[in-house]
């Protein structure tokens, strides 16, 4: 069941608790929140995964509800899973929050009514706002992931991270597309 969690938790749902119940229930098997919170806070006990909190962007506050966990190392899933192409989302989300961390970010998950910011990432030179997406070349995708960057009333940097072939100066708005790769080997 151990394994069944990991796996789920680190790329499926990027560690969402109510969809990990879902998705083991959905698979056959019962389990309840509880016990998914209490193989999580093992995990995170063990340091296999970070748990990162939500952030009210407008009120400036941590919220109370759930948050995300990600894996401290992408490459487990391969322990597990067949690889697949169709996550490189939630992977390039999950070596996106690592590096943020090596970079000594505090990083939190961003709320925005009913938007979510992928990571709010504060040092003491101020805040960076991230968006993560494998791909924006679709117009209602690229529409989909600036929504919550442009709703945010501040002024503090906002970055889109992709696997796009994009020009160097590709900018929204003042929010700013980088190939995720480029901005891997940026520091």
């Amino acid at each position: 069941m151990l394994e069944i969690i990991l796996c789920q938790s680190i790329f499926w749902s990027l560690g969402q608790k109510q969809k990990i119940a879902d998705t083991i229930s959905s698979a056959g098997r019962t389990i309840s929140i509880n016990t998914v919170d209490k193989y999580l806070r093992a995990l995170c006990g063990s340091y296999l995964f970070y748990q990162v909190n939500r952030y009210d962007i407008r009120g400036r506050q941590h919220l109370k509800t759930q948050g995300k966990y990600y894996s401290v190392d992408s490459g487990l899933r391969e322990c597990r899973l067949a690889s697949s192409s169709s996550d490189i989302g939630h992977i390039l989300e999950n070596i996106v929050y690592l590096e943020l961390l090596r970079r000594g970010y505090k990083v939190n998950i961003g709320k925005l009514a009913e938007k979510e910011v992928d990571f709010v990432a504060e040092n003491a030179d101020g805040i960076t706002y991230y968006q993560v997406s494998a791909s924006v070349l679709d117009e209602n995708t690229r529409r989909r992931e600036l929504e919550p960057l442009q709703k945010i009333p501040d002024h503090h940097p906002k970055l889109l991270l992709t696997l796009d072939e994009i020009p160097r100066s590709a900018n929204f708005d003042g929010i700013r597309q980088i190939h995720v790769v480029d901005w891997l080997l940026s520091q």
